[in-house]
């Protein structure tokens, strides 16, 4: 019994059907991906629509040929090359004989192909076909080794993996399909515009996508109409993925003497099916929806489109246009999705890619066709070599003939004799007496000179870039010269778009943060002002041990950059943010932000505006390392939902803040042991996004950066510890020193005071609110606190618990009302130098280290 079931586990092995099924789902899905659904970014094809046009190539069907019945076409596809049905081969060459599906269509159709209206096309077997003139640019060169070829599905055929196609034809004609969990929608473009687009790109490879679009500046649909607005363009190009919206081309005519008006439709947006819109108004006017239309019909005709609604008397013609563009496909959006097939894998690209990869696919084009115009001119030369030889020594040359026996003999004593290879050999056996003739042996002369000139330019090509870059943009304006057209659709200004910062009232707000993650945004007038050493109010209530940890002051309508621990950057507007009592936590912050599973919020930083005449304007970004960098506001203009990288960082570092700089800042850092350092604002070199930075202050061992200021003149340091004690000091006891360097003491750390918490620049016109990690939180007046020396030990800013410790500190403008019951003083507090023999002062350390370690 056992050996019987030995040999069964050998015959019949066991398998994992989970595994056996994920390794097949995921053999089909690749196989629709790549085989069937998404075009390749090279040629922009599908693998059927590369068939068919290859298929009517090996027929002859050329644009300057005779028609060829579709079915013959149709049958050569699926017999040959694709081994599908005929209906979806005929459908792939009926849509490319479509002027309203092609911007450029691809076949030449006579006969019934289906119109506007949604009519189907008449059977294969009674339309015929050719390929169009704009074809010869796309299968051109394919007998020059241009391009890789495989088997066709029973292997008895070659097939080309890809077109040599000399045309951006992904972007001109778009695509359109589903795969297996992804699909592509690619809009049509104009071909002048995608061609300026590439000889820019050529001669500047540094333009940005912002710069590309002022030469693309949208999808160019067949069917005309308008695109409403650049801000789904804009998405679309840098992203890969947006929705644009289209419109239908209309104007107003005066109809019965003047007394009535008439909505004339001249255009409609891609893809809308002409008669379903009309009987789709029909509708609406029937079931009264819209009142004001008496009169509907279609007047269109060979000479273009043109549908008429009539209004009734005295109706405006304004509203009922509203109405059109907001219940029927009048108004449409199309959303557009740039995923193609980039070296055998699917891949979501910008615009910029696309260009470049097209860019890069013709420089292979190129590349390959002249090696193979050198080989193909070097074997010419070699036998003209051959040729010259036998003329230069005909008398020798007709009597070694005429002695051989035969031919064979002949070939083996001209190799012998004259040293030459077979090929040579055979030419000269194979040369007919004509070209022994005076002219003849003058035009082999010539031939031959004028082949080594041409192999000598070649080999020149293949050897310098720039002359591959120069043939590249020459094909590219001849290609413009041919074929290039004005654009079909008009690109709008969005209309009537309110936006909902217009419906905000600009407000102060107090952003808190919690220890665990949590936001919330309150009015700044909710927190009452009081003296300094007052007991507080209490601004969030203390939940399962949770705290504040972070307050920013800004207003409804600025920006809050969130800067996580893996260096990203988010963006919300501050009225986004979710409004909540005064003693809630809020809403958490994961919950607003597209956030990993380990990612937290580092630091937050409110941009009132990004716009910046002066081009000057950058973001500070420092890390608790003492790590600084720079990086120019407009680099985070344009928010992403799933935000962008902000900087590098190294492991075990994170963001602690972040600062609008003006290009003639001073920035003073402040470490947890109390260590200060000063530096201009111009040590650091602005960089990228990406740029891991360079290093502001130079750290003790186990100290770290708590605080960045950018200083401001006039202005004192207010300095927080966490045991609630803290001191003003005047800018000026905080020299100027070289980044990189250790700074000097800014506050006395002991055990009264504790480490530094935060530190702030403040004035006496602004008020300062302490919370602590109870949800305490106090806010005073600055005029209470006396500017003190940078050596001394502070005084006390609030009255803490012996289990309370002072978690963040910020400023607000002064509150001038005053309400005498909610006045809290402590006289034991009145503002003193607190130094004493039992604390003493340690003098300050004035180290100064000016390496830096860029």
């Amino acid at each position: 019994m056992s050996t019987e079931t030995d040999k069964s586990t050998e015959q019949f092995p066991t398998i994992s059907i989970e595994k056996e099924l994920q390794k097949s789902y995921l053999d089909y899905a690749m196989s629709v991906i790549v085989g069937r659904a998404l075009p390749d970014v090279r040629d922009g094809l599908k693998p059927v629509h590369r068939r068919a046009l290859f298929a009517m190539r090996e027929l002859g069907v050329h644009f300057n040929r005779p028609y060829v019945k579709s079915a013959r076409i149709v049958g050569d596809v699926i017999g040959k090359y694709h081994p599908h049905g005929d209906t979806a081969a005929y459908d792939t060459i009926v849509r490319m004989a479509q002027p309203f599906s092609l911007r450029y269509p691809l076949v030449d159709g006579q006969g019934n192909f289906g119109s506007l209206d949604g009519d189907s096309p008449a059977a294969m077997r009674y339309t015929e076909a050719r390929m169009t003139r704009i074809d010869r640019e796309i299968v051109n060169d394919l007998e020059k080794e241009t391009v890789d070829w495989i088997p066709n599905y029973d292997n008895s055929l070659m097939e080309p993996s890809v077109m040599p196609s000399k045309i951006p034809n992904l972007l001109i004609n778009g695509s359109s399909g589903i795969a297996v969990g992804m699909a592509t929608n690619i809009p049509p473009h104009n071909l002048t515009e995608v061609i300026d687009a590439l000889i820019a790109l050529i001669d500047n490879n540094n333009m940005t996508v912002h710069e590309i679009m002022s030469v693309i500046t949208g999808p160019d649909f067949p069917t005309g109409g308008q695109i409403c607005g650049r801000a789904g363009i804009r998405e679309a190009y840098e992203t890969g993925r947006g929705v644009v919206i289209m419109r239908a081309l209309t104007h107003i005519e005066k109809i019965k003497e003047g007394k009535r008006e008439a909505i004339i439709i001249t255009e409609i947006p891609y893809q809308v099916n002409k008669a379903s819109l009309v009987e789709k108004i029909a509708e609406l006017v029937k079931d009264k929806k819209i009142n004001s239309i008496s009169e509907v019909r279609d007047e269109s005709d060979r000479h273009g489109l043109r549908v008429v609604i009539e209004l009734k008397k005295d109706e405006m013609s304004d509203i009922a246009l509203n109405q059109l563009f907001t219940m029927t496909q009048m108004q449409k959006s199309f959303g557009i999705n740039l995923l193609a097939i980039v070296n055998n894998k699917p891949e979501l690209l910008n615009l910029k890619q696309i260009l470049e990869h097209f860019i890069s696919h013709r420089k292979v084009i190129v590349y390959r066709r002249t090696a193979y115009e050198l080989r193909k001119a070097e074997e010419k030369a070699h036998i003209l070599e051959g040729l010259n030889i036998a003329i230069n020594n005909l008398d020798e040359v007709v009597a070694l003939i005429k002695a051989s026996k035969n031919p064979l003999e002949a070939k083996e004593g001209l190799i012998s004799r004259f040293d030459l290879s077979e090929i040579q050999a055979q030419t000269i056996l194979d040369m007919r007496l004509q070209r022994l003739t005076g002219l003849e042996r003058d035009k082999i002369a010539s031939d031959y000179a004028e082949i080594i000139a041409e192999i000598i330019k070649l080999k020149e090509i293949l050897g310098n870039e720039v002359l591959i870059m120069n043939i590249i943009r020459d094909e590219f304006n001849e290609i413009k010269e041919t074929y290039g057209d004005d654009r079909k659709t008009e690109i709008i200004d969005a209309i009537d778009e309110i936006l909902p910062e217009d419906l905000i009232v600009p407000e102060d707000m107090a952003v808190t943060v919690t220890h665990s993650g949590y936001i919330k945004r309150n009015p700044v007038s909710l927190y009452r002002s009081q003296h300094r050493g007052g007991k507080g109010v209490t601004g969030v209530k203390n939940i399962e041990e949770d705290f504040v940890s972070n307050l920013y002051v800004a207003s409804t309508l600025d920006t809050f950059l969130f800067f996580t621990n893996h260096g990203k950057v988010f963006w919300r507007k501050v009225y986004q943010l979710p409004l909540a009592g005064r003693t809630a936590r809020g809403k958490a912050i994961v919950n607003l932000l597209n956030l990993a599973d380990d990612e937290k919020i580092a630091a937050i930083l409110p941009i009132s505006s990004f716009e910046d005449e002066t081009n000057q304007k950058t973001i500070l970004m420092v890390t608790k390392s003492g790590r600084i960098k720079k990086t120019s506001l407009q680099e985070f203009a344009r928010p992403l939902r799933k935000g962008k990288r902000a900087l590098t960082i190294n492991e075990g570092d994170e963001i602690i803040a972040a600062h609008v700089l003006n290009g003639e800042d001073t920035i003073l850092l402040v470490t947890q042991k109390g260590m200060c350092i000063h530096f201009q604002e111009s040590d650091i070199r602005t960089m990228g996004r990406t740029a891991a930075g360079v290093r502001g202050i130079r750290l003790g061992k186990g100290d770290m950066v708590v605080s960045a200021i950018v200083v401001e003149s006039d202005n004192s340091i207010l300095i927080a510890t966490e045991n609630g004690y803290g001191k003003r000091s005047p800018i000026e006891e905080y020299r100027l020193q070289n980044r990189g360097g250790k700074g000097v003491r800014g506050i006395k750390q002991s055990v009264r005071n504790g480490d530094v918490i935060a530190a702030k620049q403040v004035d006496d016109e602004v008020e300062v609110i302490l919370i602590a990690d109870s949800g305490k939180m106090i806010r005073m007046d600055l005029s209470t606190i006396r500017v003190i020396g940078r050596s001394t030990q502070g005084v006390r800013l609030i009255n803490l618990d012996e289990s309370e410790r002072v978690v963040s500190l910020d400023s607000v403008a002064k509150d001038n009302s005053e309400d005498d019951e909610d006045l809290d003083i402590d006289g034991d507090d009145i503002a003193t130098d607190v130094s004493s023999e039992n604390d003493p002062v340690e003098s300050p350390d004035e180290t100064d280290v000016s390496e830096s370690d860029d």
